[in-house]
């Protein structure tokens, strides 16, 4: 981790933290960074959460901002003070066996634990190394778990190939996860996750089960030919999920979906004036 990132988190803990817990986190950092051992970083990362609590981080707007400024796309919302010393502590190390340490946490760490460690990743060293132990984490299906991975943290944006990555967007949707948190979402869309994301919806109808409206967010930029169908199916769908077809389709390419557009005026020209997007859908319908 850079200085400035560890500095960022430093404050927002010293800002939660009463003078005994900010001993105890100051220990501990000394020890990992002197001369850190597995049974040390086992202890210093168990007790985190009964030694500075788990109260929420909370960061004020500053350290949103700075943070930002370093790591684009990474968040800290719904971490606790326990979840950021985690982190912290393992950005500490040393980047020589980082990989092989961070595998071995993985493979003994409860759901909290876990959540810490994957949280993390855009900030650790040598991160290039864990994608593999990553894609482990991605096979789960601890909802929580896979969350720390696909929302608010950029790490699969930079690291994944398209395998992962549609892997990962697809399995967003049989855990019951959103997609607009997904970091990279618009920017690492593709033809063959389209394709994927239109035989899905064909399988959800077929079994009577609603489409989830954030999958045409994927589908609009590459809709052609019969996907226009599937958008035009979908404008027939509820609220959310009729407004989501139409984003979609005045993203699509193809001239045929800007006249099945025009058969609903109120969202057409919605979207024109910039009153319906992504960002005022996924806020209003999550």
């Amino acid at each position: 981790m850079n200085e400035p990132v560890r500095s960022i988190l430093r404050d927002c803990l010293r800002a939660r933290l009463d003078e005994a817990q900010k001993r105890w986190l100051d220990e501990q950092l000394a020890a990992m960074t002197a001369s850190p051992s597995d049974k040390s970083l086992h202890v210093a990362l168990g007790m985190a959460p009964r030694r500075l609590g788990k109260a929420p981080l909370a960061p004020d707007a500053e350290a949103l901002a700075r943070l930002a400024g370093q790591v684009p796309g990474w968040s800290l919302a719904g971490w606790s003070v326990a979840d950021a010393a985690r982190v912290l502590l393992l950005a500490s190390l040393p980047a020589e066996g980082f990989a092989e340490r961070f595998r071995d946490l993985c493979q003994t760490a409860d759901v909290a634990e876990s959540i810490a460690l994957y949280r993390g990743l855009p900030v650790y060293p040598n991160s290039d190394a864990l994608e593999r132990q990553v894609g482990e984490g991605l096979r789960g299906n601890v909802q929580a778990v896979f969350e720390a991975i696909a929302h608010g943290n950029p790490y699969a944006r930079q690291h994944f190939d398209a395998h992962r990555w549609t892997h990962m967007v697809l399995k967003a949707l049989f855990v019951g996860s959103r997609l607009s948190p997904i970091v990279g979402l618009d920017e690492r869309a593709n033809d063959e996750l389209a394709r994927i994301m239109i035989d899905f919806s064909h399988e959800r109808r077929a079994a009577g089960r609603p489409v989830p409206w954030e999958i045409w967010r994927c589908v609009g930029p590459f809709a052609r030919g019969s996907m226009i169908d599937d958008l035009a199916r979908a404008l027939d769908d509820g609220d959310c999920f009729r407004q989501a077809a139409a984003l979609g389709l005045a993203a699509s390419p193809d001239p045929a979906a800007a006249a099945v557009l025009d058969r609903v005026p109120e969202l057409r020209d919605a979207i024109a004036r910039g009153e319906l997007n992504w960002e005022a859908l996924s806020a209003r319908c999550a």
